[in-house]
């Protein structure tokens, strides 16, 4: 038995700065065989949405510290010296220096089907679906194909140091149940759902509205709170629904209102022209979505490029989360998304991939894109809050910071190891590199998965290729 004067993992406490103890510290026995491990590096996590590096109540640095991991979980954090003395003499320590240790990257949309057709040259969104989407979700009726694609699909998000991500699966079950089966294989929180499309596909695509319901009802039933999955209700947007599979869709959230809802909007001007005639007394697109009770905080909407004063007023009141696509929406010639807009409305944002509409599996790359469409509109994002978005910001936008997203005590250890010297142009940069903010936009500029040192999923190398010693 090893003794270590600790509190738990569920009740320790600690707030924005490096303390490792509460003022009610209590004696917790380690046990010698529990899975207890040290990552020692520079680490960095948010509390809050930084402005600026003078914000310093809204992310906590600390240059050589250290996190206690047992079974999969943050027991503390702080200077590698408390940590090192708090934990066992035998817990393995795993020396990340020089690099940074964050949480791991999450992505709040990506289309695990699309997978096989990332970089397919196209024209505008309408034609992307008929061109590609749809001809290759017919795949996915097969399990085995579906299996064999998941395993790409999580074998490039890990390399690109995501962690999380909220998936469109195809309309068929299979395709979900193999989404699941491989992220349980590799311990991942990961959401997603069946896509749920009754019309305006081809038909051996195409659901109806009660068998969409019944198979998206069993597909909960098996996956939602099975270890780490949730299951999202997914119809995939207006145009490929029937008012009736949407009333289902809504029926369903009523039923199950801790699950999450996806779906699109106001991405193309194509798209919300066929929109309104499908729906010519919705008044507006996300007028469709409320009537059949659609929205509310666990509601992510991709895009939200072509919004209305009205629409976005309803999303604010209603807690709507818009997701901003920034490599999809260039690569497709969608639009360009507003976010100063949707914060001074006070409506919650994430960011995401969009793979494979978008062009990277990479949260980095991602950021970087998002930047410079916020750069054409004179808006300014600081590499604090592109840091805080990735990791925090989309935890918050999902409602799961207790869990991820975070280095605080009791949340999950999925994290990422991220060197700002991975290439000679990066190298090159960091030598004039004269801040943690400027080395954060280096990596946002310039990195991509060779950034990646390490993804780690519950405390466990995940990163494909892993081995022991850096």
């Amino acid at each position: 038995m090893i003794h270590c004067s600790f509190r738990p993992a569920d009740v320790i406490v600690t707030g924005a700065g490096p303390a490792l103890y509460s003022p009610q510290d209590q004696e917790f026995r380690f046990v010698a065989d529990q899975n207890i491990k040290i990552l020692r590096g520079r680490l960095l996590s948010f509390s809050a949405a930084p402005q600026g590096p003078e914000d310093v109540d809204a992310y906590w640095y600390e240059e050589d510290g250290a996190l206690l991991v047992r079974d999969g979980r943050i027991a503390a954090r702080g200077s590698f010296a408390e940590v090192r003395a708090a934990a066992p003499e035998t817990a393995e320590v795993t020396d990340h220096r020089p690099h940074l240790l964050l949480p791991g990257f999450i992505d709040t949309h990506i289309h695990f089907p699309q997978a096989e057709i990332i970089a397919s040259w196209a024209d505008q969104l309408l034609d992307w679906l008929n061109d590609y989407t749809f001809p290759t979700e017919l795949k996915f009726e097969n399990k085995a194909h579906g299996k064999r694609i998941a395993g790409e699909f999580y074998d490039a998000l890990l390399a690109h140091g995501t962690t999380t991500a909220v998936a469109y699966c195809s309309s068929h079950p299979n395709s979900v149940d193999a989404y699941f089966e491989e992220a349980e294989a590799r311990g991942m929180l990961m959401l997603g759902g069946k896509t749920m499309m009754d019309r305006n596909a081809p038909e051996a695509l195409c659901d109806t509205a009660q068998s969409s319901y019944d198979d998206s009802k069993a597909l909960l039933a098996r996956w939602h709170g099975r270890g780490r999955a949730h299951y999202v209700i997914t119809p995939r947007f207006a145009i490929t629904s029937t008012p009736e599979q949407l009333a289902a869709a809504g029926t369903l959230l009523k039923e199950h209102p801790d699950c999450h809802l996806q779906t699109h909007i106001n991405e193309n001007h194509n798209e919300i022209a066929f929109t309104r005639e499908l729906y010519p007394d919705a008044g507006h697109y996300l007028g469709v979505y409320e009537s059949f009770g659609l929205l509310g905080p666990k509601s992510l909407l991709g895009h939200c490029i072509h919004m209305t004063g009205h629409e976005m007023q309803v999303m604010r009141e209603t807690g709507s989360v818009a997701v901003f696509c920034p490599t999809s929406n260039l690569f497709l010639g969608s639009g360009l998304f507003d976010k100063a807009a949707m914060e001074s409305a006070g409506i919650p944002t994430a960011i995401a991939t969009d793979v494979g509409g978008g062009t990277s599996y990479s949260m980095l790359r991602t950021l970087d894109e998002g930047y410079k469409i916020l750069q054409l509109q004179r808006q300014r994002m600081h590499p604090l809050t592109s840091f805080y978005w990735v990791t925090l910001g989309n935890a918050a936008a999902l409602s799961m910071t207790d869990r991820i997203g975070t280095l605080d005590a009791g949340t999950d250890a999925d994290l990422v190891v991220l060197n700002a010297r991975a290439t000679p142009p990066m190298a090159l940069r960091m030598e004039t590199a004269d801040s943690l903010s400027d080395e954060l936009f280096i990596l946002q500029t310039l990195g991509d998965d060779r950034a990646i040192v390490e993804t780690y999923v519950a405390g466990e190398r995940r990163k494909p290729g892993s081995i022991k010693e850096h």
